[in-house]
């Protein structure tokens, strides 16, 4: 079987028990994630399955929307309330002092990632030094925060919905705005609702699939995962072409953009790039 299934990650299961998970459920090693979610972080986890997992490392450069609650007041080592806390302060804020703050984090920003995080130095990650009480100097990272909308507002507690670019870390984005409020801040809860194209509506829960016989059902073709590029359609000396490796001239392709490939039965057969123009193989996913 090939394609993608879209997991409502239940928290306290990493990502890659969910890989495991699903290794058991379809028979098949051939399974791979696209894009770590923590431990404590619930919602949608696009899961490869076959000649799918071969865009796995391509669908974690897609934009990804959270929502997420926040808690002023306290501060802790992994930024999150399953941390250490380390300083506490009065919450002394009005909701117009929230809200103005807030709206400041929108836009193109540098964030300096959290040290529990994956990220990786000198081929450790970050968060194998944090646990040995190692804190290095982290360099901050350009992000986008393309909206944040207030959901609630309780005070202490704040909930919000977040729509970033890649590479965003929500845990360092509380701590930011509550480093600004003066008050401090911890994530409380996260929740992924959209990434890689897919919504939580397409999202299966462990446990409904443990009510689906046949799981052939659930899978989303492997070319959804790239339904925002346009297509192209080969007839089948073309497609012979493509697949013994010729870089074919394609004077219909605009230069730069690149594009799905399908064959002369309509079969997905990769993802390739204008250049020159010529297409060039970006990812092949022809069996």
């Amino acid at each position: 079987m090939n394609g993608v299934i879209i997991i409502d990650k239940p928290q306290g299961k990493t990502s890659h028990d969910i890989v495991c998970i699903m290794r058991k459920k379809f028979g098949t090693r051939r399974v791979g994630h696209t894009g770590t979610l923590d431990p404590m972080a619930t919602g949608v986890l696009p899961i490869c399955i076959g000649n799918a997992t071969r865009a796995s490392d391509m669908l974690t450069e897609s934009d990804k929307k959270y929502r997420a609650q926040l808690l002023l007041g306290k501060r802790t080592d992994t930024l999150d309330i399953e941390g250490d806390v380390f300083e506490e302060r009065a919450v002394n804020v009005t909701e117009q002092e929230i809200r103005d703050v807030i709206d400041t984090f929108i836009g193109e920003i540098d964030q300096i990632p959290p040290m529990y995080s994956a990220i990786k130095k000198d081929g450790k990650k970050l968060y194998e030094l944090a646990r040995q009480g190692i804190e290095i100097e982290r360099e901050p990272r350009r992000i986008n925060i393309y909206s944040i909308d207030i959901i609630d507002i309780n005070i202490p507690y704040i909930t919000v919905d977040v729509h970033c670019s890649k590479g965003t870390y929500i845990r360092s984005l509380c701590d930011d705005i509550g480093t600004k409020l003066g008050t401090g801040a911890v994530m409380t809860n996260l929740r992924r609702t959209y990434t890689a194209g897919f919504s939580i509506d397409d999202a299966y829960t462990i446990e409904q699939l443990d009510a689906i016989e046949d799981l052939s059902k659930t899978l989303n073709p492997t070319d959804s995962l790239f339904a925002d590029l346009p297509q192209i359609y080969l007839n089948e000396k073309q497609e012979r072409s493509i697949v013994n490796g010729v870089r074919m001239t394609w004077r219909q392709g605009e230069e730069g953009k690149t594009y799905r490939v399908y064959g002369a039965d309509r079969r997905f057969l990769c993802v390739s790039r204008m250049c020159d123009g010529k297409l060039v193989l970006v990812k092949s996913f022809w069996s």
